[in-house]
């Protein structure tokens, strides 16, 4: 016999006996029951992964990197800031860009906005704005012609498209001889965007950098300068060193800092999620306490018989533990495997289950995601792997150290 003894035995009562078909029957269901947890668990980690990685895409797409503004109001020096900026190794792009909030105002319809001046030529390099572009195109905002393009649902709910025109309404006040007035102005509406974010279509309006200072009464300031970076996910490190090197006086931030209630939202939910699936697994792999206790039970004489055979009670629990260990580590690795298969094609078989059956589970009237996108992470696959295991191995403990004290006269007195 080539393999150790506890190994052979505890593999041999992995297998069908003419007595014990119920309890290979259990076995077998908790097996599938492990595969099943852990394949459900991979694929909706995977989707929550591919969710939270297509939000940050759209919300990165309209909010920069990194922000550099001034702490004392507008920011004078912005072509010097900008010009050391872009220096830096990790920038690929910079571009000012003044912020403020009005209203809008078409014909008996009126709206909150937030306003944003852009430089039109240089948006591209840190936005993805001016690929959105359902009308139009953000090269129509020329300085002086006071234009303005809209957010789709902002056009929507305004009732306006390109071509029409709309006050723009901002708090700042201009004092007449008629008394206090707000500052308002005419634009012509020359593009639409679709983000896909509703936070965004539903209140965003861009216009020239000039005209949102005149607007504004910036003169030559502006909000701050814009950065895009080569890694996104590097952006805390950036604003920590950009800190470090700039002058004081600048406020340096990014995109972690600025919706880090968002993401710490969605971090919230997919654990949360883990925890709820992984009860799934944890139901499954508690299933082997079963299963192995009726398998001590009918195993009590062959039990008797290996410790009169010189078999110690560490030997008899380890035979039980390899029985269950098994189970565990087959259902994880048959869940392993179909989760990944599901989870790096869960973007071909949703839409092939949708024409089979005619369903829309995502309808794109109603969802602006409407597909089911997926980013399996090996970081979470690996974890869930490990956890099923981990679990099977623990719910094998106490039915093996039963098995180790059953006494070899009690158990063949009645044999």
């Amino acid at each position: 016999m080539f393999k150790p003894v506890e190994l052979f035995i505890g593999l041999r009562y992995t297998r069908a006996k003419r007595r014990n078909h119920f309890i290979s029957f259990i076995a077998l269901i908790s097996m599938a029951g492990i595969a099943l947890g852990v394949m459900a668990l991979i694929t909706v980690l995977s989707v929550m992964n591919g969710f939270e990685k297509e939000l940050r895409t759209r919300i990165l797409s309209v909010v920069s990197h990194t922000t550099v503004s001034s702490a004392h109001g507008p920011l004078r020096d912005w072509q010097a800031l900008k010009a050391r900026l872009i220096t830096h190794e990790h920038v690929l792009g910079a571009a000012p860009y003044i912020n403020g909030e009005g209203m809008l105002s078409a014909g008996s319809s009126v709206s909150g906005t937030l306003i944003r001046g852009v430089v039109p030529a240089e948006e591209n390099a840190v936005s993805e704005v001016g690929h959105k572009m359902v009308a139009g195109s953000l090269a129509e905002l020329r300085s002086g012609e006071f234009n303005i393009v809209l957010g789709k649902e902002l056009a929507l709910r305004m009732g306006v498209w390109q071509g029409d025109k709309v006050t723009v309404i901002t708090p700042a006040a201009t004092v007449t001889p008629a008394g206090i007035l707000p500052r308002m102005k005419r634009y012509t509406v020359v593009g639409i965007f679709e983000i896909g974010m509703y936070e965004y279509d539903n209140a965003l309006a861009l216009m020239h950098i000039e005209d949102a200072a005149k607007l504004l009464r910036l003169g030559d300031g502006v909000s701050g300068v814009r950065l895009k970076l080569d890694d996104m996910m590097r952006a805390p490190w950036v604003t920590h060193d950009l800190m470090k090197s700039l002058p004081a006086g600048y406020v340096v931030s990014d995109w972690t800092r600025e919706h880090v209630n968002f993401f710490r939202a969605v971090r919230t939910e997919k654990t949360v999620m883990f925890v709820i699936l992984l009860l799934i697994v944890a139901v499954a792999a508690f299933n082997i306490v079963s299963t192995l206790v009726m398998m001590v039970r009918d195993k009590e004489a062959d039990i008797a018989v290996l410790r009169t055979l010189g078999a110690t009670p560490a030997s008899i629990m380890q035979i039980f533990m390899i029985q269950g260990v098994v189970i565990g580590v087959v259902g994880t690795l048959l869940g392993g495997a179909g989760g990944t298969l599901l989870a790096f094609n869960i973007e071909t078989i949703v839409p092939a289950i949708e024409r089979l059956f005619n369903v829309e589970f995502l309808a794109a009237d109603v969802y602006y995601i409407s597909n089911l996108p997926s980013d399996p992470h090996l970081s979470d696959i690996a974890k869930i792997c490990g956890v099923s295991m981990v679990l099977s191995l623990f719910a094998t403990i106490y039915p093996a150290w039963r098995a180790s004290r059953t006494q070899p006269a009690e158990a063949l007195r009645y044999e």
